[in-house]
């Protein structure tokens, strides 16, 4: 399982937005190069505890907007029930789609499959957090294996808010 260093460059990855386009993380960095990035993969819009979180990070987001934080989520997921999601609660941000488990499998991040010890709505990928500075060195990670523990949008405030304070 890929293992990431604090303060190393964080690899740089292609997706495809619900819209069809294509983000790349270099592009992002050149775009909003003032900006931290917070990366937030999330197990599927089926998920109450994912959801929940999402809600709480689009109440959030004008402290993110204000704290040049860009978020950023991830799922694997059926782009018709995504849509559905986004619609159903406003979502302002983007919500990036892993078809092919390339992000998951080149970041590390669990998935709960066939062998695992206990069934939990069949095989998807637990959550998993990236958090950037402006240059795309890795500050923050946090990889889950069940979909309990996470951190609140709150909590992720105060850990940006640390890092940023004691930076060397």
């Amino acid at each position: 399982m890929p293992q990431f260093k604090l303060n190393e460059q964080f690899p740089d990855f292609s997706l495809e937005s619900l819209e069809g386009e294509t983000l790349t993380f270099s592009d992002v960095l050149a775009e909003k190069g003032n900006h931290w990035h917070l990366i937030v993969y999330f197990r599927g819009s089926w998920c109450p505890a994912c959801v929940e979180e999402l809600d709480e990070f689009e109440s959030s987001k004008s402290y993110f907007d204000k704290h040049n934080i860009n978020l950023i989520t991830i799922t694997h997921d059926d782009k018709e029930d995504l849509e559905k999601m986004i619609d159903d609660h406003g979502f302002t941000f983007p919500v990036l789609v892993d078809d092919d488990y390339e992000f998951l499998d080149k970041y590390g991040i669990h998935y709960h499959g066939e062998d695992a010890p206990y069934e939990d709505h069949g095989r998807h990928p637990e959550p998993a957090y990236f958090l950037t500075d402006e240059g795309g060195r890795l500050m923050y990670q946090q990889k889950q294996t069940s979909p309990f523990g996470r951190p609140h949008p709150n909590e992720l405030r105060k850990i940006i808010q640390y890092i940023r304070k004691n930076l060397k």
